[in-house]
């Protein structure tokens, strides 16, 4: 790690669509983090991008930023296909990685991601900025203070409009997407693992899904799956693109207690959203308080000032290349068990360290 104290966090920005301008916004807003470098695949974008930091290298090649450029920490937000070859050039160079998800369209390629990390001893954090929110992270802490005791049924649950285009349609070209199944629903997948983190590992997959668009069979507007740890516990994890705005519902319950947390916006990244979180103890419902508003543009600003800790001092990132192994694998499992039409074992092979 190359950054003292008392330097700015050099980062490097690879993608600058709509969800990479609101990392370059939060780089530019964090006061120990500085953004040195950006890439966009457009002369459009790259003149946008020069024009609202200046102070910037813009590069028309990611691969030649991340390979060559003079940076601490390089934050990959370009579309999913191209996250594998991006990771493995800055890992090769000892470069920390922030690393959208899903970190990779193939469990192959993840596992190149994790097992370069892992032989070059470079931290990679997986951008599942959920696990940072004053909301969907406080979760994780009631249950870490037993206020729930035991978890055994865990609900993550998604109702919204259909998925943007993406730059040059890509989200929509299973090809350069992967699946949809890797857009949000690996979000729910990691928080249902990480609320389920004391009943073991996942053990068995069972996943439907449908489309409304017969040309897009492959791309499920409406997806479900559940999976069930070694002690029993299970997970329900649904979405559906065929609805309106952007509503969010997460429900846990245990052998002491039971939560429900939801959280509702025109939009995604709303800057004005609603959210609740409801807490019963067993014997006391009430309405627990949010430390600061949630969503993921908030969330996004956590993660990056993670980072800047991440490379300065070391500190584990709040999701690991492991942690994108699994939830990248629960998805691809998913997509299989839907092609096979039955429940499926998790495979041995995701199983790691």
């Amino acid at each position: 790690m190359s950054s003292s104290n008392t330097q700015p966090v050099r980062f490097a920005l690879a993608g600058f669509g709509a969800w990479g301008k609101f990392h370059a916004k939060s780089i530019a807003e964090c006061p120990q983090a500085q953004l040195c470098a950006i890439s966009a695949s457009s002369e459009a974008t790259r003149r946008e991008a020069a024009e609202l930091y200046p102070q910037a290298q813009i590069y028309a090649d990611s691969l030649q930023m991340a390979s060559q450029g003079n940076y601490d920490i390089i934050d990959i937000a370009t579309p999913s296909h191209s996250h594998r070859d991006l990771a493995l050039a800055a890992i090769a160079r000892n470069k920390p990685v922030l690393l959208e998800k899903p970190m990779a369209i193939t469990l192959q390629d993840c596992k190149d991601i994790v097992q370069a990390a892992k032989q070059a001893a470079v931290p990679v954090a997986v951008g599942h900025e959920l696990r940072h929110s004053s909301q969907w992270g406080e979760i994780r802490h009631l249950i870490e203070q037993g206020v729930l005791g035991e978890v055994q049924y865990v609900l993550v649950e998604l109702s919204r409009k259909p998925y943007r285009r993406g730059a040059e349609g890509w989200r929509y070209d299973p090809k350069r997407v992967g699946s949809w199944v890797l857009e949000e629903p690996i979000h729910f997948f990691d928080l249902a693992r990480w609320y389920l983190k004391e009943s073991g590992q996942p053990q068995e997959l069972v996943a439907y899904g449908n489309s409304r668009d017969a040309s897009r069979p492959h791309l499920h507007d409406n997806f479900s799956a559940m999976f069930r740890c070694a002690n029993g516990s299970y997970a329900v994890v649904s979405q559906t693109l065929a609805a309106f705005e952007h509503h969010q519902t997460v429900k846990v319950s245990g052998t002491r207690g039971a939560l429900w947390a939801g959280w509702s916006g025109a939009l995604d990244r709303t800057l004005e959203p609603t959210a609740f979180l409801k807490v019963f103890d067993g014997e006391t419902l009430r309405e627990h308080p949010l430390k600061r508003q949630s969503g993921e543009v908030f969330e996004l600003r956590e993660q990056i000032a993670q980072c800047v800790r991440m490379v300065r001092s070391g500190e584990a990132p709040a999701a690991s290349a492991v942690d994108g192994l699994w939830s990248a694998g629960l998805c691809l499992l998913a997509e299989e068990s839907i092609a096979q039409g039955k429940p499926l074992p998790v495979a041995a092979m995701l199983q790691v360290d």
